[in-house]
């Protein structure tokens, strides 16, 4: 399919609909070459498969994260008419709002650095990671219900967030319209004991050091080189992953009722204003709901790990949210289509919100950079708003594990500087940084291109991961 590609600008490549069979809509990708050359000539397939799809909005995007994925790339953007379009589980992924955390400090590096080994230590006996962790607290059947229900309301009630953590997160950390009925007892049964748990993968807990600020960053109080921020990334645990799993079969026996054609099974969906489409609506906001509550008692935790190991009360060291958004998300949003405003189901894999004004977080990988940015009216109009989640891999786990050892890559990253620690030494070999696209290419991809803004250059100064 790649040969089909035709160059727009240095930052955009169109696949037009005439590439392949059956195509409603063109295809763009956004990346500069660096990044096109590397991305896989099946996510490039997997791109158009989507544009076949009923009541799918011109034009389906590919981000410069963009990999190989199920059914839709990761790092990839479909959108569908409200009424006449579709919605589905494997558009949405499996981790449902995987999304990242930004809080700040007023704390320096060389107050940070004599330090820092004991930080990463402390931070991984804080916060509960790896595969099927199980979190500190004990939510009754009725709490995760609220939790569900009330995403970060609960968490502010309960003592473990607050209104200015609320006010810094996408949607308020709440999608209205959340049915926990919807959700399964078996997805219910795996998120109970797992709020407040990072878990594995390319989930991380990073102590992070400024060391650019390319313009005005005022109002979310990243003020100079030196400041000392934290990222957290991760999402809805076993709970979000089962949704997907259970959707994913509803909508497989939804295809066959309502005739819909598809080229890939893996695209699984339901008519938007089905019955089935309604209900994996509802299900995959209580999801939602419950990784923005995971990543606000994460942020408990951390806030007291640096209150014991600095002395100070974490309002002392201005340990605020700057933003927090979701990856992994359906959203209804209006936007303007041919100079019409229509009502839309965005589908984001990989990929994030950035409207205009809005902070944007691209996670690097593990010892590489990540950045805030800022979003912007470029991406209302080339991309529904929406720009990319991270770097994006250039290899799969299974390749990466084959290829580092995990011992060496904490060894690399240590003599950078970066103190790496893992619930396995495996995790750091999958994580490797060399597994992961150039990040500064990505950013060069979206600054290029208008969709987002550099704000702020992140380097890594300590990880946790599971």
């Amino acid at each position: 399919m790649k040969e089909k590609i035709k160059k727009l600008n240095d930052y955009e490549w169109l696949l037009p609909k005439g590439s392949r069979d059956r195509m409603n809509v063109d295809a763009k990708i956004i990346a500069n070459k660096k990044i096109l050359d590397m991305i896989e000539d099946d996510a490039v397939q997997q791109l158009t498969n989507v544009t076949t799809l009923p009541g799918v909005v011109e034009p389906v995007i590919g981000l410069p994260d963009m990999h190989w994925g199920y059914g839709l790339p990761m790092g990839a953007v479909g959108a569908f008419d409200a009424e006449d379009g579709i919605i589905s589980a494997g558009l949405c992924g499996f981790d449902i709002n995987c999304g990242i955390n930004l809080i700040r400090t007023n704390l320096t590096i060389k107050e940070v650095r004599p330090k820092i080994k004991e930080l990463i230590q402390a931070l991984f006996n804080a916060v509960p990671c790896g595969v099927g962790a199980k979190g500190k607290l004990r939510l009754s059947p009725s709490e995760l219900d609220e939790v569900l229900l009330h995403g970060m309301d609960w968490a502010i009630k309960e003592g473990y967030s607050t209104k200015d953590d609320k006010a810094a997160t996408e949607e308020h950390g709440c999608m209205d319209g959340a049915d926990p009925s919807k959700i399964s007892d078996l997805a219910k049964k795996r998120g109970a004991p797992q709020l407040g748990t990072l878990g594995a993968g390319n989930h991380f807990l990073e102590v992070q050091e400024v060391t650019d600020v390319f313009e005005d960053s005022g109002p979310w109080g990243v003020r100079e080189p030196g400041q000392i921020m934290i990222m957290v990334h991760c999402g809805s645990r076993g709970l979000g992953h089962q949704v997907a799993t259970d959707y994913l079969k509803i909508q497989e026996q939804a295809v066959k009722k309502y005739n819909i054609w598809l080229p890939d099974p893996q695209l699984s969906c339901a008519p938007a204003n089905s019955q089935e489409g309604h209900d994996f609506f509802d299900a995959m906001r209580a999801a939602v709901n419950y990784s923005f509550t995971n990543r606000a008692v994460m942020t408990k935790w951390i806030r007291e790990t640096f209150e014991h190991v600095f002395g100070r009360t974490w309002e002392d060291m201005d340990m605020k949210t700057v933003y927090a958004l979701a990856h992994n998300i359906v959203k209804l949003e209006e936007h303007t289509v041919n100079g019409e405003k229509r009502k839309l189901y965005v589908h984001r894999k990989g990929a994030t919100r950035s409207f205009p004004g809005q902070a944007v977080l691209i996670a690097g990988s593990m010892g590489t950079s990540s950045y805030l940015l800022k979003g912007t009216e470029v991406a209302m109009a080339k991309t529904f708003g929406s720009s990319a989640h991270g770097a994006g891999r250039a290899m799969s786990r299974h390749a990466a594990i084959k290829k580092f050892w995990g011992s060496k890559v904490k060894e690399d990253l240590e003599k950078q500087g970066i103190i790496a620690q893992s619930t396995h030494p495996k995790v750091l070999s999958e994580e490797a940084p060399q597994a992961y696209k150039d990040i500064e290419a990505v950013i060069d991809s979206v600054h290029g291109s208008g969709i987002s803004l550099k704000v702020a250059r992140l380097a890594p100064v300590g990880v946790a991961k599971g």
